[in-house]
């Protein structure tokens, strides 16, 4: 385990050091675009069933189009890396097998991770997703570096992507996995030079939905909105792939605890309300901003009532 970190911990200070002579390498040619970012920005709804699964092929093609999922951790890849001839297992030795026979094959290699969806506070959350972009990297890192003392001359890109592990294994799946903060997924395999999406994208319509909005020292969802609900219930569970943001809001009058309370209050009866049409409660989050960005004058009884408000935002 000691041999583990401190492997970590050098392959960290790998980054700096690549980042500085990456620096050095944008200066000294003039004209030359910044370097992409490795990471994938947003969370990527996909499922397993997006993928061939790994055990289901038995070549490598140059010309391949397929993306492979294997549920390899890739943390490991700094105790693998190490030793000049790994025993990499039975899920990533036939890869190595077919880089090391074919020196001009082409990879991209995208480590993938999750954060645990029971965390709900941003700051945490945003913590966490630099933490596991880091480890990610510096697992990439120890391997880049294993592969040039092999001498291998294999073109290989990296990406690092973050999963919703909700839509990744499916709710019902993760209902029995809460443990980790962080949860590495697995990689993602891509052989060829052909380009190709990494990521399935979303094909369903975006749609948007109208504040619901209360009365000043009230969490009643009054009876006008119903059909608001009523659609946007019939939309998420239309769109498998979807999931819905409700931020609550109140006006400024009243105590602190008493604005953030009744403020989570209205997100929460909305919630109760899109639960009992049907709305599987993983696919709803709930966040409380209080009298924060207010879009109605509080010193009317009309701006409280717009300030007073639930807004829905689909993720």
């Amino acid at each position: 385990m000691k041999k583990i970190i401190s492997l970590f911990l050098a392959a960290m200070i790998l980054v700096g050091g690549s980042d500085a002579l990456a620096q050095n390498k944008k200066k000294s040619k003039k004209g030359k675009k910044d370097q992409a970012s490795t990471f994938v920005e947003g969370r990527q709804k996909v499922r397993e069933s997006d993928y061939a699964t790994f055990d289901k092929f038995t070549t490598f093609s140059s010309k391949s189009t397929t993306l492979y999922y294997s549920p390899f951790d890739y943390f490991d890849f700094f105790e693998l890396c190490a030793d000049d001839n790994p025993d990499w297992g039975e899920d990533i030795k036939p890869v190595m097998n077919y880089m090391v026979k074919n020196t001009r094959a082409t990879m991209t290699l995208c480590p993938l991770f999750a954060i645990n969806p029971d965390i709900t506070d941003r700051t945490q959350r945003q913590e966490l997703i630099e933490k596991a972009k880091n480890e990610a990297q510096a697992a990439i890192d120890a391997f880049e570096g294993w592969k040039n003392r092999k001498g291998m001359r294999n073109k290989t890109q990296y990406k690092i992507a973050e999963l919703d592990y909700r839509y990744f294994k499916g709710t019902n799946y993760y209902n029995q996995q809460r443990s980790d903060d962080i949860i590495r997924v697995g990689v993602l395999l891509y052989f060829g030079s052909k380009k190709n999406a990494i990521f399935v994208p979303d094909t369903a319509s975006s749609h948007t939905f109208p504040d619901i909005k209360f009365f000043p020292n009230d969490a009643t969802i009054v009876e006008s909105w119903v059909p608001v609900l009523d659609e946007l219930a019939e939309y998420i569970n239309a769109n498998d792939r979807k999931s819905v943001l409700l931020t609550g809001y109140a006006d400024n009058q009243g105590t602190d605890a008493y604005i953030e309370g009744i403020s989570r209050q209205r997100a929460t009866e909305v919630k109760k309300a899109l639960l009992l049409r049907g709305v599987d409660a993983a696919r709803i989050e709930l966040e409380v901003k209080g009298d924060a960005d207010p879009i109605g004058d509080n010193s009317t009884y009309e701006g409280r009532i717009e300030n007073n408000r639930v807004s829905i935002k689909i993720l």
